[in-house]
């Protein structure tokens, strides 16, 4: 079969008489998987370990009129459950390996068969099933493969390092099939799925499941699997809830040193910011990418390297380093001698590691053997212990090739390269772990390869596993980090015995394995304070590499999605701008799937003024209700207490100092007089409210006149509006504030807060127009006319919250964690406050401003503002520098006619 022209737009996708192997559809995804397929003219073949399962889902689409047939069995026997499958069709066109289980377990508990079980079903059941079909799909020259990943195996989850490091490692096999497969019409793409399933059921909140329904995901699936779909081989993506995106390796510019005496660990130390500077980044698709050759002659003509004081050492310190007979861990061995290390010196050639012991022993330091497998962590451990007391640093360095084409690779060459890399990386962790714990103090690196990042023909096993080193090493850095654990990966080049055999000799001298120790040596220090980190490293280079994720689109989620209206969203879909953003975690990357919770079919649309038609009874009766006004009194210290809480300077008198000449309230105050009236409204019209779930939306102010430093505001209340947007609901408060003496208005606000879980009541489900309240707030395509930029400080929360919001989510680090957010984060009113002050100096005076709260910032990260000035209107967005992640969009504010603007002094 092969392959059509890829499909237009508005045409229909083709999936007729194509054979679809689902593992895993017995129930959850997978089921909804097949029952696409099916019912679009496919024979479907259902996979799972129970066959009662997998045989009700083939009575399902064969009584719905479709053709399917059961192919049960455990994935591991990959070649039984596609036997199965050609002998009821004939053959196999698609192959999505979506099996899959969980054995979550904090890492100190993690049992060798917890971490067995999972990386048998999700890689050895992916290699078994795609290695049975890979014959099929050269010889009818078309072929399909769809590789589940996931947000833990991208980002690192607590208690997955087993699930993380698999799912990671399934990106890694996904880049190598995309190459081997390409000149035979195999096209391999991952997905990182966000849906509902008997996994997620144990992990998730109930009004989250709800929102993360499978059928978003299997359309997706199907643009990527038709016969006429777009050209697509070797990338990832990340999708639920109806929001679709594409991710993709952005490497730093980094850093070059000299390569000689002086390329220390000292000197990297002293260079390490330029390696994770992120404003020229590449983005590389092969690991041939970047000028590698010209990096490296650039070393040789460098002055000698500066060094930070004091210089870093190793002494008293002990390090394990796997795999240290040879290459690349016998010069790390003989670094840390010369700082002044113990070194265990583990390889499975005894004369190797001995004499790499007399090596280290000769050049300072004192070292021992430990002569074995590195799967056999614990007696490496013991002989560091016994040895030396303890240990301190962990380089996970030990691996071997076994490299074949895939079509030629068997059982034993998978297993061998998967146990050493990854499950000898796995037990030597596990091994030093109580004893970090216990110490407060570690420092672990792994060790994945340019070829897990990119891929490489013949190299299936090794990419897998070099890659699933990632994600096991940001796991790890997860748990470990309230324990002084550190946890990071380098992918490094180097002359070894592993690629003497196809390198070139130039290459080889470029590329000696010492030039990648001063890095490690770092990395292993007390002076390192990074964790979950990843580079790239070689040469006398060293670059950071992080993911790149496109701004996406987000399709209704009360209307179901087609993959046809997919292929016409293509292009915005994978098309990487400056809207881009760059998820560091779980938490983070799930933000823009559950704002999407809340996109309804129409959403923009809207009519009516405050009681609405389309209102239940309880919604009518409570926008009746006008509670009782509050009283709200302030001094000029609140207004002082509120500007600094927001940035202002001590140098800043007119905000600072209540006898300076125009002393003022910065205009973003006016959210501070409402708070806790709008906040104390009761929810109880909605079904299944719970405050735990509730998210802040939106916020609108509008400014009716100049703002007293003093005095007794009056808060009046009003329940605006209430939408039913399925899954959740949308909630707006306003609140009136006026003087108490005049009775004049001097704020307006309008806050918007989703529910989640409290939707499906019946109720409006399209918002009103209220002009700026509402207004969308596209950010112009250009240059922004003006940025700002403000490093927020450690103590911004603490400052803020004292005006009013108490919330422990901002202050205890305990809250903040069982919230998912690894620190207490700002208040999102706060960095709305910093935006508007950044608009302020710019642009001048406004009457009004409108945010969305689009991300978290922890204090200590800097906001950067980019504004444009649009007529009387200037929209800006808000961004964490450092993440280069959304805190703010859609906002904007209307200017005060007639003031001219003043310049910019941050």
């Amino acid at each position: 079969m092969s392959q059509q022209q890829p499909v237009s737009s508005g045409a229909q996708l083709d999936f007729k008489d194509l054979v679809v192997l689902v593992t895993g559809a017995g129930s959850g995804i997978g089921r909804v998987y097949a029952r696409f397929f099916g019912g679009r003219g496919s024979r479907v073949v259902i996979n799972d370990v129970s066959a009662q399962a997998a045989q009700a889902v083939v009575d399902e689409i064969n009584k719905a009129g479709g053709q399917a047939a059961a192919a049960p069995g455990s994935v591991a026997d990959g070649q039984q459950v596609v036997d199965a499958a050609v002998k009821a069709f004939g053959t196999v066109h698609v192959l999505i390996n979506n099996a899959g289980i969980l054995r979550d377990k904090a890492f100190k508990n993690m049992s060798d068969q917890d971490w067995d079980l999972v990386t048998l079903v999700h890689l050895k059941g992916s290699y078994a099933c795609t290695k049975a079909c890979w014959p099929l799909f050269r010889q009818q020259k078309f072929g399909r493969v769809i590789n589940t990943a996931s947000a833990a195996g991208l980002y690192g989850n607590m208690g997955q390092a087993n699930y993380s490091a698999a799912k990671m490692g399934l990106v890694g096999f996904t880049r190598t099939l995309a190459r081997e497969g390409v000149k035979y019409n195999i096209k391999t793409n991952v997905i990182a799925p966000m849906a509902a399933s008997a996994m997620t059921e144990t992990v998730l909140p109930p009004d989250m499941l709800k929102g993360l329904k499978p059928e978003f995901i299997a359309p997706f699936v199907g643009v990527l699997t038709a016969k006429n779909g777009p050209d697509v081989n070797g990338r990832i993506f990340e999708l639920g809830a109806g929001f679709i995106s594409e991710v993709r390796w952005e490497r730093s510019k980094g850093a070059i040193w000299r390569t000689d005496d002086s390329f220390t660990p000292s000197a990297v130390a002293a260079k390490w910011s330029e390696v994770q500077d992120f404003d020229q980044p590449e983005h590389p698709l092969n690991s041939e990418d970047g000028d590698m050759m010209g990096w490296a002659k650039q070393s040789k003509s460098l002055p000698p390297n500066k060094q930070i004081e004091p210089p870093i050492d190793f002494k008293n310190k002990t390090v394990i380093i796997t795999g240290a007979g040879a290459g690349l861990g016998r010069d790390y061995a003989l670094m840390f001698g010369k700082l002044g290390a113990n070194v265990v010196i583990n390889d499975v050639s005894k004369a190797g590691a001995e004499k790499v012991v007399e090596e280290v022993n000769a050049v300072g330091g004192k070292a021992v053997t430990a002569v074995c497998s590195a799967e056999d962590g614990e007696a490496i451990v013991k002989a560091a212990v016994d040895a030396f007391g303890t240990v301190h640093v962990l380089v996970a360095n030990a691996g071997i090739l076994r490299d074949k084409a895939f079509v030629n690779m068997d059982e034993k060459m998978w297993d061998q390269v998967i146990q050493v890399h990854l499950r000898g990386t796995f037990k030597c962790a596990k091994a030093v772990w109580p004893i970090f714990q216990k110490q407060k103090y570690g420092r672990v690196i792994t060790t994945a390869s340019p070829n897990g990042i990119y891929g490489t023909v013949g190299q299936a096993n090794y990419s897998t596993a070099k890659a699933a080193l990632i994600g096991l090493a940001r796991s790890l850095a997860i748990e470990g980090s309230r324990s002084g654990i550190l946890v990071n990966c380098i992918a490094p080049r180097a002359g070894t015995a592993m690629t003497a055999t196809v390198w070139p000799k130039e290459l080889m001298e470029a590329m000696k394995a010492e030039y990648v120790a001063p890095v490690v040596g770092y990395l292993a220090s007390e002076a390192c304070e990074d964790t979950g980190t990843f580079y790239e490293v070689f040469g006398g280079y060293a670059a950071q590499m992080r993911w790149q994720r496109t701004y996406g689109v987000s399709f209704p989620n009360d209307r179901e999605l087609k993959p046809e209206s997919i292929v016409a969203k293509w292009e915005e879909i994978t098309t990487f701008d400056d809207r881009a953003t760059n998820p560091t975690s779980g938490p983070e990357a799930l933000q823009q799937i559950m704002e999407n919770f809340s996109n309804t079919a129409g959403a923009a649309d809207g009519e009516g003024s405050n009681e609405d038609p389309e209102d239940t009874p309880e919604i009518k009766e409570a926008k009746r209700q006008r509670p009782e006004p509050e009283e709200f009194t302030f001094t000029e210290r609140d207004v002082i207490l509120y500007n600094l809480g927001i940035g202002a300077k001590v140098e800043e008198l007119k905000w600072t100092y209540e006898n300076a000449d125009g002393f003022e309230a910065l205009p973003t105050f006016g959210v501070i007089p409402q708070f806790g009236s709008s906040s104390s409204l009761g929810m109880d019209f909605v079904p299944n409210f719970n405050p735990a779930k509730l998210l802040h939306g939106e916020q609108y102010l509008k400014i009716a006149k100049p703002i007293p430093t003093s005095g007794t505001l009056v808060n009046h209340v009003q329940l605006l509006e209430v939408l039913d947007k399925g899954k959740t609901a949308a909630v707006t408060v306003r609140v009136i504030t006026k003087e108490k003496g005049s009775g004049d208005t001097v704020f307006e606000n309008e806050s918007t807060v989703i529910l989640r879980g409290s939707g499906g009541f019946g109720g409006k489900k399209n918002g009103s127009d209220r002009g700026a309240a509402t207004a969308a707030n596209a950010a112009p395509k250009r240059k922004p006319d003006a940025v700002v930029e403000e490093k927020t400080t450690l103590e911004q929360a603490a400052i803020y919250r004292l005006s009013g919001d108490y919330n422990p989510l901002h202050i205890d680090p305990d809250f903040a964690s069982m919230g998912g957010f690894p620190k207490p984060i700002l208040h999102g009113l706060c960095s709305m406050g910093i935006a508007g002050k950044h608009v302020l100096k710019t642009f001048g005076p406004y009457k009004d401003i409108k945010v969305r709260f689009a991300g978290t910032v922890i204090p200590g990260e800097t906001l950067v503002t980019e504004m444009w000035k649009e007529g009387n209107k200037v929209i800006f967005v808000a961004k964490v520098k450092e993440r280069d992640a959304p805190a703010l969009s859609n906002a904007a504010v209307t200017l005060v006619e007639g003031d001219k603007p003043p310049k910019a002094k941050l």
